[in-house]
C-alpha cells in the first residue's frame, strides 16, 4: 500500500497516510482563501489510519458552509498541514501543497466556485460546485 507524508515547513510537524485518497478537491470559500493565504486551497481526504509526527496548534473554525473544523498548524512554522470535521474522527483533509509532491494526484472537484477569483480557470476534467456537494 502507498505511503505518503505530509509536513510543514520546518519539517517539525508532519502526518504519514496510506492508500490513495478518497478526492482531492479545491476549496474556494472565504474560510479557506484566509487560512491558506491564497485564492484557493487544495485538500486531499485520507481514510484512518494516519499516524501524526510532532506538535500542532489547533484552530476550530467554520466554512462558508457552516461545518465546523480543526486544523491543525505547526507552532514554529505556522504551516497549516491537516484538518479534520469536528464530527469525523475517521479521516482526515491534508493540504496536498505539504506533500510537496508535483505527481501528486489531481483534484476532480472545485467547491465554493462562486467564490473562485474570475481569473482562476480550472481544467475540464474539475467538477465545479457552487457551494457544497449534495
Amino acid at each position: 500500500m502507498t505511503s505518503r507524508i505530509a509536513a510543514c515547513t520546518c519539517g517539525q510537524l508532519s502526518i504519514e497516510v496510506s492508500g490513495e485518497p478518497q478526492f482531492v478537491c479545491i476549496c474556494s470559500c472565504l474560510a479557506c482563501q484566509r487560512r491558506s493565504g491564497s485564492v484557493f486551497a487544495t485538500i486531499a481526504s485520507f481514510a484512518a489510519p494516519f499516524t501524526v509526527h510532532g506538535q500542532a496548534t489547533e484552530f476550530v473554525r467554520a466554512g462558508d458552509g457552516g461545518t465546523a473544523f480543526r486544523f491543525y498548524f505547526c507552532p514554529r512554522c505556522g504551516t497549516t498541514v491537516y484538518h479534520q470535521e469536528m464530527d469525523e474522527h475517521d479521516g482526515v483533509g491534508v493540504a496536498v501543497g505539504a506533500f510537496a509532491d508535483p505527481h501528486f494526484p489531481p483534484p476532480t472537484h472545485a467547491l465554493h466556485a462562486r467564490r473562485r477569483h474570475p481569473w482562476v480557470g480550472l481544467p475540464d476534467s474539475v467538477q465545479a460546485y457552487d457551494t457544497d456537494p449534495p
